[in-house]
This record gives C-alpha cells, sequence and structure tokens, in this order.
C-alpha cells in the first residue's frame, strides 16, 4: 500500500491557539483561512460526510460521485483541496485511490475556533 500525501498539515500548524485566546498572526490565519475555505465549499462538505458515514470511515473515488453527482475528474479535485488542508488521507491501492478523514483534523478545527 502506498500513502500519498505531499502537502504539510495546516490543521497541526493553524490549531495552537484558538482564534479568541490572542491574535493570529499573519501565516497563521493564511494556513487557518485555507482549512477553512477547503470545508466551507458545500460539495466538499459533503464529501466529508459522505467518507464519515461509511462503515469504515473511508471511501473511493468512484463510491462518491454519484452521490454527489459529479464526474470523477471534478471529485478529484475536490478531494485533492481537502487532502492539501489536512482533513483527508489518500491511500491509493491499485488503479482507485481512498480517502478517510485524518484522525482528530475536525476535532482540531474547532478547537481553534473555540474559546479557552
Amino acid at each position: 500500500m502506498t500513502t500519498v500525501s505531499t502537502a504539510t498539515d495546516p490543521v497541526a500548524e493553524a490549531c495552537c491557539t484558538p482564534v479568541t485566546s490572542e491574535a493570529l498572526s499573519a501565516e497563521d490565519a493564511q494556513r487557518f483561512a485555507q482549512l477553512l475555505k477547503a470545508v466551507a465549499e458545500p460539495t466538499r462538505l459533503r464529501l466529508v460526510s459522505l467518507i464519515a458515514a461509511q462503515e469504515n470511515k473511508e471511501a473511493c473515488v468512484c463510491d462518491l460521485t454519484e452521490p454527489v453527482g459529479l464526474g470523477q475528474p471534478t471529485v478529484s479535485h475536490h478531494l485533492k483541496i481537502l487532502v492539501d488542508a489536512g482533513i483527508l488521507h489518500r491511500e491509493k491501492r491499485g488503479v482507485w485511490a481512498y480517502y478517510s478523514i485524518i484522525p482528530g483534523a475536525l476535532e482540531r478545527v474547532a478547537a481553534v475556533l473555540s474559546p479557552r
């Protein structure tokens, strides 16, 4: 099995301090904005939900096209954005890619927005 991920983890980098406890640096704000932008798009939010709802918490791109009503290239593009944002993990198996939510990724996003 091959694990594919070329980006740093913006979730981990942007989740150190809640936005309500101190001012974000310009760099942290940029990283966190990228993360929020990734999940704020309706199709990407649905994809995260569809993956999380799977029994084994993972899905092949081939299983996600019909539920969102989009073609494979478009779904793959949305999934790549979620991988680059540190929300999803991509694992190549033969010709297909399988996606799963990175453990703790969504919780770290919530932690940044939650006051302490």
